[in-house]
């Protein structure tokens, strides 16, 4: 499988709020996990079109992806802000 308990560990070190690979349930945590997935998935209907059912799977996490970021604007401007540019969600 493309995200390997390795993969998730990092993603998790990276991007979490207290900086360890344990730290999985944090906003910042899941909204990397997500992009992750969501880039996996945006590459996987570039070469496969008619693949509706992961597209659907797809429209679904992003919709998760934007609730979280919804919740940290409007709770922790600053969380926010550096997990965008983290992340080079927004231009």
């Amino acid at each position: 499988m493309y995200l390997t308990t390795d993969i998730k560990k990092d993603i998790f070190k990276k991007n979490s709020l207290s900086k360890s690979d344990k730290d999985t349930g944090s906003a910042e945590s899941q909204i990397a996990l997500f992009t992750h997935r969501i880039s996996h998935l945006t590459s996987h209907l570039g070469t496969h079109p008619k693949d509706y059912s992961t597209r659907l799977g797809l429209l679904k996490l992003v919709g998760q992806r934007r609730r979280l970021l919804n919740y940290l604007q409007k709770n922790d401007i600053n969380r926010y802000r550096s997990i965008v540019s983290q992340l080079n969600l927004r231009k």
